[in-house]
């Protein structure tokens, strides 16, 4: 990751704790709530949470619209880090995404609640830049403001 001219990245203080933003991305159940930025929906078609499981969401808009997003979780460290890419699908088969991506989220205790830091990793420029045109930063903090909404709401 040392060429962060082709990555997007936000990172948020997320009003939860680490346990509480683990608990509402590893249980696929939860994650589905809070995935895609509202009115879009969720469906979780595979979620096999650990370095090589399957992870396949399809997103679906109310226009009808669609996002189909298999990949592959690379690594899973416990309250610490996930890291996915949709370059690669189960049985570490070679995919063909709309838009090949590798994404880190990173997770860290600060202060009452978590450092949450989305990061995508691009293959090159023009992935990158299609990236943000179709509305990163807006979608994905939308995303993790949904995320702390559902994790703030956790026991």
């Amino acid at each position: 990751m040392t060429d962060t001219a082709l990555d997007l990245e936000i990172s948020r203080f997320v009003a939860a704790p680490p346990a509480k933003v683990w608990r509402a991305w590893s249980d696929p159940e939860i994650l589905k709530t809070w995935w895609c930025p509202k009115p879009w929906t969720t469906e979780v078609k595979a979620f096999d949470f650990r370095a090589g499981g399957a992870f396949h969401l399809l997103m679906s808009g109310p226009d009808g619209g669609s996002s189909d997003n298999p990949g592959l979780f690379l690594d899973v460290a416990p309250m610490e880090r996930i890291i996915w890419t949709s370059m690669l699908v189960a049985g570490w088969r070679p995919a063909t995404p709309w838009l090949g991506i590798t994404g880190v989220f990173t997770l860290a205790a600060e202060g009452a609640g978590t450092r949450y830091i989305a990061r995508c990793l691009h293959k090159d420029r023009a992935d990158r830049d299609a990236h943000e045109e179709r509305g990163f930063f807006n979608g994905w903090a939308t995303m993790i403001q949904q995320l702390e909404d559902v994790a703030r709401t956790l026991p």
